[in-house]
């Protein structure tokens, strides 16, 4: 397969990250005989640095002449005046809009190895097998906006069209895991949530091999800490889902073991580490690269159609988490280039011994 992917380094930690996707998409094209071509570009911070815009011109032009895009990270305190015009973040709304990427997939599977770095007890942590679908183009942070000097708005809406093709995505997923949907909302108070449920439970009827429940946003919060393991596919919307998505990710033991891939547009897909930027120990090779990483598998899989190839990647990281010495973060000593090494060499003995 030949296949030409964008790259958004961006800002802190991204660059390193980015690298070590890069190096384990060059082995995987290596070793099963693809030709993958990688375009850098910028984004984030380190656009506006340069060119004065978080999503530069050229940037947006190669976005939409690719077939899948790999981010490392955007933002940091540099960038962070709240009184700022221009910040980091305005790169990523412009990319999800200006590709129509819709739906963001977050799985969270626990291993053993890490499930001790887990902020809960073992039991509550045991099976823990989940995925996020976060709608990703509407909402409150694509809303209209207003401040003057007595305060500000923000305003959260949602069309039937935006819900319901992003429920869809999430039926189909959880038709193809354990046919169990947890919808999240807070139709209690919010109009935009009301609809929300409204929309989910007419679609749940062309669905009916999947079972359906709702859940409030608050309670939500509270279930992944109590019984995380009882979940399956959870969807919701954009601000919820962002809030949602960070605190499950902690229950991995790290931040830096979690991958995502925002897919569902006309465009290509965006796959990167829902971790930030982490300024304070960027340039250090301490970064875990896994969360990256395992965004590769997903791209492999989502938006190349490289399901053999996915697979192999997603071993590889098993083995290592298994067996490896790992970074700072999950109680090891390895440098961001020394596990991402040792993933390479796990998919090569992998696939030399296929």
């Amino acid at each position: 397969m030949k296949s030409r992917i964008v790259v958004l380094p961006g800002d802190g930690i991204g660059p390193e990250v980015a690298a070590a996707g890069v190096a384990v998409l060059r082995q995987v094209a290596e070793r099963f005989g693809h030709d993958f071509a990688f375009d850098e570009h910028a984004i984030g911070g380190d656009a506006i640095d340069r060119f004065g815009d978080p999503l530069p011109p050229a940037t947006r032009e190669a976005l939409l002449a690719c077939d899948a895009i790999l981010l490392g990270a955007v933002g940091g305190p540099k960038w962070s005046d709240p009184s700022a015009k221009v910040r980091p973040e305005q790169g990523l709304l412009a990319m999800r809009k200006l590709l129509g990427v819709f739906a963001n997939i977050r799985p969270l599977k626990l291993h053993p190895r890490t499930a001790a770095l887990s902020p809960l007890k073992p039991e509550r942590t045991k099976d823990v097998d989940l995925v996020f679908v976060r709608e990703l183009t509407g909402g409150i942070y694509f809303g209209a906006k207003t401040r003057d000097e007595d305060g500000a708005t923000d305003e959260c809406r949602y069309s039937v069209a935006e819900v319901e093709r992003v429920v869809r995505h999430a039926f189909d997923l959880a038709r193809s895991r354990k046919r169990k949907l947890t919808s999240v909302d807070k139709a209690n108070v919010l109009e935009t949530s009301r609809l929300w449920r409204s929309v989910a439970t007419r679609v749940a009827a062309d669905y009916p091999d999947v079972e359906l429940e709702h859940q409030l946003v608050d309670s939500m919060a509270m279930h992944l800490l109590t019984r995380p393991a009882d979940y399956d596919v959870i969807v919701t919307e954009n601000m919820f889902g962002d809030i949602l998505t960070d605190e499950a990710s902690v229950l991995a033991g790290s931040l830096g073991l979690s991958p995502s891939a925002s897919v569902g547009g006309p465009g290509a897909g965006v796959y990167e580490p829902i971790h930030g930027s982490a300024p304070d120990i960027a340039g250090q090779s301490l970064a875990n690269p896994l969360g990256t990483i395992l965004s590769v598998a997903m791209l492999l899989r989502h938006s190349l159609g490289l399901a053999d190839e996915a697979a192999a990647v997603e071993a590889a990281v098993e083995q290592v988490l298994a067996h490896g010495n790992l970074t700072r973060d999950l109680g090891g000593t390895a440098t961001t280039d020394a596990v991402t090494q040792a993933v390479i060499h796990a998919l090569q003995t992998e696939t030399e011994a296929a």
